[in-house]
Order: C-alpha cells, then structure tokens, then sequence
C-alpha cells in the first residue's frame, strides 16, 4: 500500500486509500466493504471518503443504480459507536449525492442490507478473515461430512447427494470466488491478491483489475468526491 501510493499518488481529496473487496450476500447479490486492512485507524473524512469511494464501485462495477451505503457499528442507534463513526454519519446523512441508510451491524454484512459496508481497516480486517474462516470451514464440512462411518448404501448415497446440493447452493460463498482486494483512492488501478490464492482465485483478481480499468475507477472516484467533498476539506 505505500508503494502504491509514493509511485501512484492519491486522488485530490483523498488522505489514505482504502482496500475494497466485494462479497456476497443470501439475496444473491453482492455487497462492496472497505476499509479491509490499509488503515488500522480513520477519522470521520476518512470513512466518508471510503463511502464516496464504494458508492462508485458498486453503482459502475457491480451496476447497481443509487447503491445503499451503510456505517458497520455496534448497533443502529445513532448514539452508538466511536466519535468518528457518528460524525461521518451526520456529514453522510447530509449528502444528497450519497444513499445514506444509517447503522448496520457485523450479523448483517452479508444479509444484502446495504450495497456498501464502510469500516476502518482494523474492524474490516479482522470482520473479513473471520467470515472467511468460518466459510472455509462450512464448505470443508461439506465435503468431509460422512467420511469413515459405516452407513447402509442408500444412506451414503442419500449422504453424497444432499452434500452436492448443499455444495451447489453455498459454493458462491467460496472465498476463491472474490479474490483480490482493490485499493482505491489512487490514480491507478492496483489489486492486492490473496497470499494464499489458487490458481482460479489469482484468475479472479485479474479479472477484477481489468474490470476496474475498463470502468474507469479512479476517474469516476475523482468526480464523484468534488460533488461530495467541500473543497476546503481537501489535502
């Protein structure tokens, strides 16, 4: 991430990039989450920056028009949560070129509530590498479910059969599927892959960099923070 930024430079109005990644939800959507990891700690520009910057990828990358931008917080209260959460709510809440929806907590990031989840990378972090853990090991009981009991034939087929159903439902849960985490806020494209990535999942994060480019991400970030962002906000 610093690499990035000495060589690439942030976008004006822009104080730290942010890493995005874009999961799935139960309503078979997608929803895009940042910061996952590039700031362990952000002030209040810093998330409305990240919800500016979200805002774009799922309105021009995932296609979905006026995208509903949600604050990950400890309840939906507005007086919950850090000083910094509730602050960039107020400024959130009062830009009409942003889908405001409030609060949403960590049981709902993949609910498909929102269409972007904003979070510093602390909690984003460890919220991703959890989800993936437990993913991981749902679908790894999946396929080892059964192994080594002495079962009648019709039970083991009837066993095999509800394991590929049930493989086939939750297998868009894959992490392998969403690999490649996008840092935005720099005038270039730059996807971070997974250090653990297969083959598919390295295939995966090409594809989004390219995606991203097409799209013209940075461009269309930079336009949309001089609608958002006062300019005597800019650094």
């Amino acid at each position: 991430m610093g690499l990035a930024t000495l060589i690439l430079k942030p976008l004006d109005g822009i104080k730290r990039p942010a890493l995005m990644s874009v999961l799935p939800h139960q309503q078979q959507g997608k929803t895009v989450v940042l910061d996952l990891g590039a700031n362990v700690g952000s002030d209040s520009a810093m998330l409305v920056q990240f919800a500016v910057m979200g805002s774009v990828m799922a309105e021009h990358v995932l296609g979905i028009a006026r995208p509903r931008v949600a604050l990950l917080n400890i309840g939906h209260e507005e007086t919950k949560g850090l000083e910094t959460i509730r602050d960039a709510a107020v400024i959130l809440r009062e830009s009409p070129q942003i889908n405001y929806i409030g609060y949403l907590e960590g049981n709902e990031l993949l609910t498909g509530k929102t269409d972007v989840m904003v979070c510093d990378g602390f909690v984003g972090n460890v919220t991703l590498k959890t989800m993936e853990g437990v993913v991981r090991m749902f679908l790894s009981l999946l396929k080892s479910s059964g192994e080594g009991k002495k079962r009648s034939w019709w039970l083991r087929l009837l066993g095999r059969w509800i394991q590929k159903r049930l493989a086939k439902r939750f297998g868009h849960l894959n992490p392998d599927q969403y690999n490649g985490a996008c840092l935005l806020g720099l005038r270039g494209t730059v996807i971070k892959s997974h250090g653990a990535a297969s083959q598919h999942a390295f295939t995966v994060a090409i594809e989004q960099a390219e995606q991203a480019v097409r799209q013209q991400v940075p461009e269309r970030i930079a336009a949309r923070l001089d609608a958002v962002l006062a300019r005597s906000d800019k650094a």
